[in-house]
């Protein structure tokens, strides 16, 4: 357990709303701590582990805390690490280092719930008491309720490409602390190492760490909002976005006049090559497909051929006898993967 003394806040004075106070509370430190250690996760560039973390942490506490206090700390570059993807990409993930990692983790205990109430209720991804399973419910909702023509967003690298003045002007729009806002921007700003060579980051939030989410729905939250404006059904999972109307040629329209949005209100990029109009039996959104029932006339949710087959892969990887793992294991593996796919699917009617 992580103690971190409040005590040594320098000659700062409280602001109106001293919200990095909340944030390096003392009980909302350890919570952090205790989440990332839950997490688990590999090293950032110190290499240090959780617990080689938890001490250093334990013999530099109140330094830690005096820098924060008086933005003199500096968090290190992120660890960049690339995920194939199944279309053959990859997702490219900036790994922080443990410390900075519990930093983060305690900025979004306090920031998520002052955040909450701007957020609209049409937003699924990363908040509390809500999953992506939420989405496609509500999707089928608005397929059964005649809303058959989908216009799917797809944002072009979409957290690789987030622009930060923008992004800081939507923090500092409701966070009143400008310590706080700081510490956002040099997370922003922390560079990433690629192969022992450090490289700046002028744009985007790298996915990895705790902080990324909560500012991907505080970036996205003025496309919600204009899409509310607009009176429009729509669900969005992160930077995941399906808009749902009654026809063909407002699906043209809301296409295109959203698109522009998104590039020029919000400074992003619309992959203008995936971004397409299809009905629900032509979507994979998250991971499901949908069809529609002919006995009684209405949609449901199925896992997607991708996503079946991407199952299929990973099962025929853990039973391969060339691994040398023990029987235990395997089995232990594989009742992970089987678990974590049913309870994720199993909304559908059919798996």
């Amino acid at each position: 357990m992580i103690l971190l003394d409040n005590e040594k806040k320098g000659s700062r004075q409280a602001m109106s709303e001293d919200i990095i106070t909340k944030i390096l509370e003392r009980d909302n430190l350890n919570l952090a701590f205790k989440n990332v250690k839950a997490n688990k996760g590999a090293s950032g560039i110190d290499e240090l582990s959780i617990e080689e973390t938890e001490k250093f942490i334990k013999e530099h506490k109140n330094q830690i805390v005096w820098q924060l206090y008086n933005r003199k700390y500096q968090p290190q570059p992120v660890r960049r690490v690339e995920i194939p993807k199944a279309n053959g990409g990859v997702r490219k993930l900036g790994i922080p280092t443990v410390l900075d990692r519990v930093i983060q983790q305690a900025m979004v205990q306090v920031l998520s719930p002052i955040f909450e109430p701007y957020f609209s209720e049409h937003s699924y991804g990363f908040r509390p008491n809500r999953c992506c399973q939420m989405a496609i419910i509500k999707a089928l909702e608005y397929f059964n309720d005649g809303y058959e023509w989908i216009v799917d967003i797809d944002l072009e690298k979409f957290f690789d490409n987030v622009p930060h003045d923008r992004l800081l002007r939507m923090v500092s729009d409701v966070v009143k602390d400008g310590n706080v806002v700081s510490l956002v921007n040099k997370f922003l700003k922390a560079g990433v190492m690629i192969q022992g060579n450090y490289e700046d980051t002028e744009i985007g939030t790298p996915q990895g760490g705790p902080l990324s989410p909560l500012l991907s729905n505080i970036m996205l939250n003025k496309l919600d909002k204009e899409l509310e404006a607009r009176n429009l059904h729509f669900t969005r999972y992160a930077d995941d976005t399906i808009i749902l109307v009654k026809s063909e040629k407002a699906a043209n329209r809301v296409m295109e006049s959203i698109t522009h949005f998104i590039e020029k209100k919000l400074g992003l990029k619309v992959n203008m090559t995936k971004t397409k109009i299809c009905k629900p039996n032509e979507l994979k959104y998250l991971g499901f497909g949908f069809y529609k029932d002919i006995k009684n006339n209405t949609y449901n949710s199925v896992p997607h051929i991708d996503s079946k087959m991407k199952f299929q892969r990973k099962l025929k990887s853990l039973t391969k006898r060339s691994e040398s793992i023990s029987l235990d294991t395997r089995f232990e593996r594989l009742n992970w993967l089987i678990r974590g796919w049913v309870n994720y699917f199993k909304i559908s009617k059919m798996c």
